[in-house]
């Protein structure tokens, strides 16, 4: 196994609860082993409402992600774009890379290249080039950190864990056992009450956590546990090409 001398998990993702949705469990595990994790989003959630103005709910949005980092002792960054407007140009990728030369990750968990909103699909995008670009010296004006090498990426599911085009299934390198966890992780995604409690006056039930479970069963019955994250490896050149989340969390791929 090859075991990173810094063990340094940032999960970039486009929405506040995106996270905690798709890869929260494997966040805990990693934060049990040790690791320091690092939760970001492109937006702050400003189109998360109904009824309160965007920047208010964006406050209200940023507060529950902080709230739910805090859980796991983890740090919460946002890059502070738009619902629906997330772009890949030259200052979201400038933003991005700063995020990382700030928090220097050893491992990235990010969106899909393909999902059923066009902002995971850009921030797919975004993580991929900060991933492979924020070692490189002159692309900041942020301080190189010390050591920056090109991290292991990993790509989470899409929502419900299908292509949007195709509807097939979403193909998956790696299986994440969360069962042990899974708790955690509904108390994490619980700390987003302004997202739960607009779903559960509309469905009637607490559908955003129970959308969570099916889905984590889904995945789990796959890899022969209860609960379970699936991922996809990007092993494009010159990234790690061993599967360090299946070697560090002992789980079938």
């Amino acid at each position: 196994m090859t075991t990173p001398e810094r063990t340094v998990a940032l999960a970039f993702f486009a929405h506040p609860d995106d996270a905690e949705i798709l890869c929260a469990g494997t966040l805990l595990r990693l934060k049990d082993l040790g690791w320091q994790i690092h939760i970001a989003t492109a937006t702050a959630g400003d189109g998360g409402s109904m009824t309160l103005p965007a920047d208010e709910i964006a406050e209200v949005r940023q507060r529950e992600a902080a709230s739910s980092a805090r859980l796991i002792d983890g740090t919460y960054h946002c890059l502070g774009e738009r619902d629906v407007k997330v772009v890949f140009n030259e200052r979201a990728i400038q933003k991005a890379i700063d995020l990382f030369r700030q928090v220097n990750p050893t491992l990235v968990l990010t969106h899909p290249r393909e999902d059923y909103m066009l902002d995971h699909e850009q921030v797919h995008l975004l993580a991929r080039t900060a991933a492979f670009a924020f070692p490189v010296p002159n692309v900041s004006d942020q301080p190189r950190p010390e050591g920056a090498t090109i991290p292991w990426l990993y790509y989470s599911d899409p929502i419900e864990g299908r292509n949007p085009y195709t509807g097939a299934e979403s193909p998956c390198s790696t299986l994440v056992d969360v069962s042990s966890v899974i708790d955690r992780k509904v108390e994490m995604l619980a700390c987003h009450a302004s997202q739960r409690d607009w779903l559960r006056a509309h469905h009637g039930m607490d559908e955003y956590i129970e959308a969570m479970r099916r889905h984590g069963v889904m995945r789990g019955e796959q890899a022969g546990t209860a609960y379970a994250e699936a991922f996809q490896q990007h092993r494009g050149h010159p990234f790690p090409q061993n599967d360090l989340l299946s070697e560090l969390l002992g789980d079938q791929s």
